[in-house]
């Protein structure tokens, strides 16, 4: 096992798709056991959009939101501020030795988090260690492998062959979205939920949004420092992605489709 390299990075461009996620649109599967009071544990909380959703979802319990740099849980407590959130705190912390003593929680959630993982199932059983009995331990995570897109486009196609070949040198799993029932059964857990859910992008806007932050995230983030260094591709072949990435979204026609795997797991 290698340690873990995140493959996207923290590039604007990728905190630009981090800071659009809310509780709405990518953890509604958890809306629903969540209560007033309960202490939350948001595991890789990135820039908080997400943390800050659950701390008003369950005041006046808190929620702490940790991190493995503290590059963006910078942005993270900006965002409380700016809302005027108190019970959210931001720190940074390693999954694999989370700083807590066991049952600290009575939610542990992790989004798009356990994909980027070498050992995900040690993840998750250190997050069922501080989660409390009658708790819930939450993940959701994107399946690579299930992405879709129209119109058909060769360009997006050998970027997600690229895509995968960078995660899979990192000892990562892109298509961790169908492994998380798996990976948490082998955690300990034996009572286990599962749904599935999808982002999608077909409007203007929403494909100058996907679409535009893609074409950036190809030649200036971490991923393609990586590609570039391992001899995956060129500078130039990221260009010539990017305007891939471009050209989908002039398309009238363009959709794109995310999926996510999710589960509830309970300790």
């Amino acid at each position: 096992m290698c340690a873990d390299q995140y493959t996207h990075g923290h590039h604007e461009s990728v905190l630009r798709s981090h800071r659009w996620r809310t509780a709405e649109n990518s953890a509604a599967y958890l809306i629903p056991h969540l209560r007033p009071g309960q202490d939350v544990l948001d595991v890789g909380c990135g820039p908080g959009t997400i943390t800050v959703d659950l701390a008003e979802l369950v005041g006046p319990g808190t929620v702490l939101g940790v991190d493995n740099v503290d590059e963006p849980l910078r942005t993270a407590r900006a965002e409380a501020e700016a809302r005027g959130t108190a019970n959210v705190a931001f720190r940074t912390a390693d999954v694999y030795r989370l700083p807590f003593p066991d049952d600290s929680f009575d939610v542990v959630h992790a989004h798009q988090v356990l994909q980027h993982l070498t050992d995900p199932v040690a993840a998750l059983r250190e997050m069922r260690r501080v989660c409390r009995t009658g708790g819930v331990v939450a993940a959701r995570d994107a399946d690579y492998g299930g992405m879709r897109w129209s119109p058909d486009n060769s360009g997006l196609a050998d970027w997600l062959d690229l895509y995968r070949r960078v995660a899979h040198r990192n000892e990562a799993y892109p298509d961790g979205g169908r492994m998380l029932r798996g990976w948490a059964l082998e955690a300990g857990f034996t009572d286990v939920t599962c749904t599935a859910t999808a982002w999608c992008f077909a409007t203007l806007e929403e494909r100058a949004w996907w679409g535009g932050l893609w074409a950036d995230r190809v030649r200036m983030t971490s991923f393609a420092e990586q590609a570039v260094a391992a001899g995956l591709a060129t500078r130039e072949r990221l260009d010539e992605l990017a305007a891939a990435w471009h050209e989908w979204t002039e398309a009238a026609d363009g959709w794109f489709a995310v999926l996510n795997g999710e589960i509830i797991c309970h300790p």
